[in-house]
């Protein structure tokens, strides 16, 4: 344990030693493929621990075949999921305008299914977390870019 503090405290002062602008590229990076890696695990429909979503609910008007697309399918797409960065921090986060909609399939909450119509219970289908991919993608990046920074 005591090793993993001497590690610690030595990356920090590798990552205090990055200009503030290195940082802020390093870490647009590090949210661009964490941004990648939710992107497949929303086309894969699973969630980010590698259980798969719910499937959708079949009702007496549905027909097989009727859906064509997968849940999810333009959510995923690089307009919604935004990786921002700056000298401190990098974050995922959906745009403002699907936000309502993540936020109640993420934790599976009440809402209506068209503006008029009855409210609906959705399953709970995490969109964004962090797993082991996650993990590894930023280790190897920070890695990546503090062995540049060490020559």
């Amino acid at each position: 344990m005591a090793e993993l503090h001497e590690v610690d405290a030595w990356l920090a002062a590798l990552l205090s030693q990055l200009e503030p602008a290195a940082r802020k590229k390093m870490l647009r990076e590090v949210a661009r493929d964490v941004r990648r890696i939710q992107q497949a695990n929303i086309t894969a429909q699973r969630s980010p621990d590698g259980t798969a979503w719910e499937p959708r609910r079949v009702s007496a008007r549905s027909k097989k075949g009727r859906i064509s697309r997968g849940m999810f399918a333009k959510l995923k797409i690089a307009k919604y999921p935004k990786a921002q960065a700056n000298a401190d921090a990098a974050e995922v986060a959906f745009v403002p305008g699907v936000q309502k909609l993540a936020r109640v399939h993420h934790y599976g909450l009440r809402d209506r299914v068209s503006r008029r119509g009855p409210m609906v219970k959705y399953a709970e289908r995490p969109l964004l977390g962090v797993n082991n991919n996650v993990e590894i993608s930023v280790r190897e990046t920070l890695l990546q870019w503090l062995a540049v920074q060490v020559r």
